[in-house]
């Protein structure tokens, strides 16, 4: 097998010390040596098709330059969306992100964490899952540097970027409220996470302004959405009086929810309007074009890389918390 190029091999060529083959090969236009004697290296580094070993470069640094991410699931196009942007800025800032997924799983976003930091990564974006406050606050207490994004723990200190899901909701709702209905139904994760919990308050909060203080609210299992999406909507057709109007707290709840809806010969909005939280690419294909709450997924996805390299730069700043607003896009589906 063929032997690595070294910085020994290039020093040798250019007739220089490997410590000045070092400086201008990491310094680039920094290192202190002659512009002529620079491009000689460079160029003899090229043509010896020289790698630099990534991993004497942490150790001597401190930093591998790898960000951890780790969404709830990543085939849900949000967080697919999420992940492509992360990546994608990060590497305008010279970092390169390893992905996992949790899939909803406190235990196994438990696992990930402790394979990234085995991987040295420098820093963390986490979209954290129920019941995993233990291993943000180890994290806290280790000093590691992350950012929480889409959601957060309020009784946690902590970095973190989500948009207001509160004031999301009630808009949403409102507009169902003021195109005149009256019998609104949410479909929800049954979770104690915040951004939910939100979500749901706005729901409800709406409804009380409009003095309704009857909600039809129903909240799924996670694991068991398909059924518990489809059980919902049975009941609410069945109520007496029907719901007139559904809003999906998700886009993937929404996907189950519309192809039931349709699977029943209700048209929309003639029989249920709908409004969806998020977006889909399956939406494009619905007969109705939809309204559904527009996250900023590329301002979320930057401010959360950008947070976090302030936040391996200086592990001594306050937390930024920041709270993002979101767009109602208006479709026919909630007339």
């Amino acid at each position: 097998m063929k032997r690595k190029v070294s910085l020994k091999d290039i020093a040798k060529e250019a007739g220089v010390s490997i410590a000045t083959v070092s400086y201008v090969l990491s310094k680039q236009d920094k290192s202190g040596v002659s512009q002529q004697m620079s491009e000689k290296i460079r160029k003899i580094a090229r043509e010896l098709n020289y790698t630099p070993n990534l991993i004497a470069k942490s150790l001597q640094s401190g930093k591998s330059q790898t960000i951890g991410l780790i969404v709830a699931d990543i085939s849900n196009p949000f967080f697919a969306q999420i992940a492509r942007i992360v990546e994608d800025e990060a590497k305008q800032n010279g970092y390169t992100v390893i992905f996992g997924s949790s899939d909803e799983k406190a235990s196994k976003s438990k696992d990930l964490i402790k394979f990234l930091m085995n991987r040295q990564v420098d820093g963390f974006i986490i979209t954290p899952t129920e019941s995993s406050e233990e291993q943000i606050e180890l994290m806290l207490r280790q000093n590691v540097p992350f950012v929480l994004i889409d959601r957060f723990f309020p009784s946690i200190d902590t970095n973190f970027v989500v948009i207001d899901n509160y004031q999301a909701a009630f808009e949403a709702t409102k507009r169902l409220l003021v195109n005149g209905k009256t019998r609104i139904g949410m479909i929800a994760y049954a979770t104690t996470l915040q951004h939910m919990k939100e979500r749901v308050r706005g729901y409800k909060d709406a409804l009380n302004e409009a003095g309704i203080e009857e909600s039809l609210l129903f909240e799924v299992d996670f694991s068991m959405a398909s059924d518990g999406v489809t059980s919902a909507i049975n009941n609410m057709v069945k109520a007496n009086p029907p719901v007139d109007a559904i809003f999906f707290s998700t886009n993937t709840l929404g996907v189950i929810g519309l192809k039931h809806i349709t699977g029943l010969n209700l048209k929309v909005p003639d029989k249920v309007a709908v409004i969806l939280f998020d977006q889909s690419d399956v939406f494009d294909f619905f007969y109705c074009p939809l309204t559904h709450v527009r996250q900023p997924l590329a301002e979320l996805a930057k401010m959360a890389v950008n947070v976090l390299i302030q936040q391996i730069s200086d592990s001594n700043r306050k937390p930024s918390k920041i709270k993002l607003g979101a767009e109602l896009v208006i479709g026919k589906s909630c007339q």
